[in-house]
Formats: structure tokens, C-alpha cells, sequence
């Protein structure tokens, strides 16, 4: 599954949650909500990694991990689609950035 295969994933469960939210609380997430969301994920992993590393004591463990990883994944997606970002091209063209000066 290339990048924009995944993006569409998530843009299909991203539509699902719109129609949970607006079912549920008749609204859909701002994307600053959206943001704060992903921030808790974010927090989420952290703790996770921690424990990966014996640092803190978290249930859940490596399958835990894997979903934290996926939900971040999921939440750059759908934040790049909601500021019109092509990610992939952002991606290469960071990438080539830190290439360039890391030789130098």
C-alpha cells in the first residue's frame, strides 16, 4: 500500500468518525480538535516507548505500541489532507533537506 492508498484509508475512517461525531454531538472535530487529539496520542506513545524501555510500567505492550504508532500515522494523514499538504513531496523534499546538510 503505497501513501496515497493510506491516506484514502484514513480519510474513509476520518468520514466515519464526522458521522459518529455529528449523530452523537451534532458536530464534526475543528482541525484544532483534531490536533489536540493527535497531541494525546502523541502522549499516549510516549508512555508506551517508556515502557518499551523499561522506563514506566504501562499496560498493553507491544501491541499497544504498534496501534499508538498507527493512530499517529492516521492523524498526520488526515492532518496533512485538511491543510492541503502533499505529504509525499513535503516528505522527499525534508529529506533531501537534511541530506544536503548533513553533508556540509
Amino acid at each position: 500500500m503505497d501513501l496515497n492508498e493510506l491516506q484514502r484509508r484514513a480519510l474513509r475512517i476520518h468520514d466515519l468518525y464526522d458521522e459518529l461525531n455529528l449523530r452523537e454531538r451534532g458536530r464534526v472535530w475543528t482541525r484544532e480538535e483534531f490536533m489536540l487529539g493527535f497531541v494525546g496520542d502523541v502522549g499516549d506513545l510516549a508512555k508506551l516507548v517508556m515502557a518499551q524501555e523499561g522506563a514506566r510500567d504501562m499496560p498493553g505492550g507491544r501491541p499497544a505500541l504498534e496501534h499508538e504508532l498507527a493512530d499517529c500515522l492516521w492523524s498526520v494523514l488526515i492532518l496533512a489532507h485538511q491543510y492541503n499538504v502533499d505529504l509525499k513531496a513535503a516528505f522527499l523534499r525534508t529529506m533531501d533537506e537534511l541530506d544536503r546538510s548533513r553533508r556540509h
